[in-house]
């Protein structure tokens, strides 16, 4: 009996062992934007418009939503049934390409990165948040766009409504509009 009790308590302490350990969540990679690619949100063929872009995973899935600007990956991460179900997503880092065709090797986790709203570039589907890895290039490119910093937990529907209305400035002539409630 021994014997059995001993094989018994190395089975259950083997089992509990491996319950305690689990393996560091593995997060899809971002995949390239093709030619023929279009917008999850408004359809668009993404390659064919200036500004960062976006991508997301949800419920980890394998599979990436597209997005042919930040602004629209954010109208669709917001919305409360999306909210829920997201896994994680990618912003290209403007710090490091260029605006007007951002590379596919400057995505970064959307969750870590810095975003301006209320400058005067454009992307997409207009005013886009410009994201960066880097709080330094986003102050760089605030310094010359104008704008305000905001972190991924700040953007809220009441901000991209703001931004999608014109109300946070980004003017062609470098006026801002005022960004209570978004310092």
């Amino acid at each position: 009996m021994t014997r059995f009790a001993f094989l018994f308590a190395l089975l259950v302490g083997l089992l509990l062992a491996g319950c305690g350990e689990s393996e560091p969540e593995t997060l899809a990679a971002p995949v390239p934007i093709e030619s023929g690619d279009s917008c999850h949100v408004c359809g668009m063929l993404i390659s064919e418009h200036p500004g960062p872009k976006g991508e997301a995973f949800l419920d980890k899935q394998g599979e990436a939503l597209k997005f042919c600007s930040t602004m629209d990956l954010f109208a669709f991460l917001k919305q409360p049934e999306n909210e829920t179900r997201l896994s994680h997503a990618y912003v290209h880092d403007v710090g490091v390409t260029s605006w007007g065709r951002p590379s596919d090797e400057a995505f970064i986790l959307a969750s870590e990165a810095v975003y301006v709203v209320g400058h005067d570039r454009r992307g997409a589907m207009g005013h886009t948040l410009a994201s960066f890895a880097e709080q330094a290039d986003a102050e760089a490119f605030r310094e010359t766009h104008g704008g305000e910093l905001v972190s991924f937990d700040e953007i809220d529907l009441e901000l991209l409504g703001r931004l999608g209305r014109g109300e946070l400035g980004g003017n062609s002539d470098g006026q801002m509009g005022e960004m209570s409630g978004h310092d």
